[in-house]
């Protein structure tokens, strides 16, 4: 073994070291199934909870894959009711979680399924709120409101991204102000989560693109976060080594079912970590944009994750250098790891198709002062490692521009 190697093994200790002065409360969540045609073991694993009147939450795109209807075979199969929901949009809105929870009550469902991508999951966990607890979705605005247990929900991802099937928040915009609400509690984590990479793989190019840097994203800012403690880092770490070295492979032959594999457990794994250490000022950036423009998500993180990485370097050098090396990737030193970093999500977005510019997607310079007065009221500010003011904001925004 090298000698460089032993000194970046005991940068890589040192750095680790740190976080366990960091305070955490952790708490398991539920089963987490991995495997190929796992999505069959759905019905037996409701039976598990009790199910007998299941809510399937998904979307057009899923129910038009076939997924949908896969999961309601196997859920009848083990001789459970299913009651499918299908009307959900990108971005779901607590108009979505409204229609939802009535249908579901008219139903008198006692378990829940959200399959699909982090809309259709976010939907189920919303109504989940609703249907146990009464009231409506801003009363749950924050985290521990609900006060009455929650009924078992299992998540099946067919997109590798959100992660919100291992977080207890659901992540809903208010309909009327056009604000995203992150709403959470522990009892709003899934039982299960069953992971099938076969799945993923009816996703068509762009949308494996802008998911996988949406998980990207939450590895490189739950790592650098205020409250990045030993489990956060733990689940970060992890997700880092499938997501950074199986995206490119994806994109390049996207029936490859390893790589496939490594992004849905990365994709997962990193949602582990954002419950456990939240995220920063890319996220706060991103939420105004698609709002603002009906953006998908990932792409709109993925634009700004790079301006910030380079605003936060000052602080977060010695974490991306860190990251970096548990990659596999090698900067020139532990000063240029941000650069380094940031460099390299811009080259994923270059060769993935993804916009890079903030004037590729319809955004003007005159819009600017407006995103950064949203994006100064985003909650996951507060947690970005260095403090972000709304000039910051606005400096950040004129660099993605």
């Amino acid at each position: 073994m090298s000698t460089s190697h032993y000194e970046n093994l005991a940068i890589i200790t040192d750095e680790m070291s740190s976080v366990t002065q960091h305070a955490f409360d952790f708490q398991f969540p539920g089963r987490l199934i991995f495997g190929e045609d796992s999505v069959n073991q759905l019905g037996a694993l409701m039976v598990e909870h009790g199910g007998q009147r299941a809510l399937l939450v998904s979307d057009p795109g899923v129910a038009a894959a076939g997924h949908t209807s896969t999961a309601a075979e196997s859920l009848q199969a083990a001789g459970i009711e299913v009651f499918s929901f299908e009307d959900i949009d990108e971005n779901p809105t607590t108009r979505h979680v409204e229609s939802v929870t009535s249908f579901a009550r008219s139903k008198r469902v006692d378990c829940i399924v959200g399959i699909g991508g982090g809309s259709a999951i976010d939907t189920a966990k919303g109504a989940n709120f609703l249907i146990t607890n009464g009231g409506k979705m801003e009363d749950y605005w924050g985290h521990g409101k609900a006060s009455k247990p929650m009924l078992p929900m299992i998540a099946v991802p067919t997109t590798a991204g959100t992660g919100t099937e291992t977080q207890s928040f659901a992540l809903i915009v208010n309909e009327e102000t056009k604000q995203k609400m992150a709403c959470g509690d522990k009892k709003a984590l899934c039982k299960a989560v069953i992971l099938d990479p076969k799945l993923t793989l009816s996703k068509p190019p762009l949308v494996t693109a802008s998911s996988g840097i949406d998980a990207i994203s939450h590895v490189v800012e739950s790592w650098v976060s205020k409250p990045r403690n030993a489990v956060s880092c733990m689940f970060g770490a992890q997700a880092w080594c499938c997501l950074s070295g199986a995206f490119d492979t994806v994109a390049s032959s996207p029936h490859d079912i390893d790589a496939r594999s490594r992004m849905l457990i990365g994709a997962s794994l990193a949602g582990a970590a954002i419950e456990n250490s939240m995220l920063g000022a890319a996220h706060s950036c991103a939420n105004p944009l698609t709002m603002r423009y009906n953006m998908a998500h990932g792409v709109a993180v993925g634009l700004m994750l790079p301006h910030v990485v380079r605003f936060n370097a000052t602080e977060c050098n010695p974490l991306y250098f860190d990251l970096l090396l548990r990659g596999g990737l090698h900067p020139d030193s532990e000063r240029s790891a941000g650069e380094f970093l940031a460099d390299w999500v811009s080259g994923r977005l270059e060769s993935h198709g993804l916009p890079s510019r903030l004037s590729e997607v319809g955004v003007s310079a005159e819009d600017i002062p407006g995103l950064a007065s949203e994006a100064s009221n985003e909650w996951t500010a507060r947690f970005n490692p260095r403090p972000v003011s709304a000039q910051d904001f606005v400096s950040l925004y004129e660099a993605a521009f």
